[in-house]
């Protein structure tokens, strides 16, 4: 490789706080903060939304949107369809 291109890749903490859940893996991705890692270590940490534990994909939880609350909004605001 050549020297000086590359960003430096080093042991990292992703969190996700959706699910109370981190691991430590290396990556080129840096922070300003930091945690306290179960082996002694202090490792920076980048928060994720979604992880394989929080996934719906890989849970097999979906969420569900109420959608017949926006229905009915929507028709109380503009009226059902064809109704004069």
């Amino acid at each position: 490789m050549k020297p000086g291109i590359h960003p430096a890749y080093g042991p990292v903490v992703f969190r996700d706080r959706a699910a109370n859940y981190a691991f430590l893996t290396r990556s080129t991705l840096t922070s300003d903060r930091t945690i306290d890692w179960e082996d002694g270590e202090t490792y920076p940490v980048v928060d994720v939304e979604i992880s394989h534990v929080s996934h719906p994909f890989y849970t097999g939880t979906a969420r569900v949107l109420d959608t017949a609350g926006r229905v009915e909004r929507f028709e109380r605001r503009y009226g059902r369809p064809g109704a004069n």
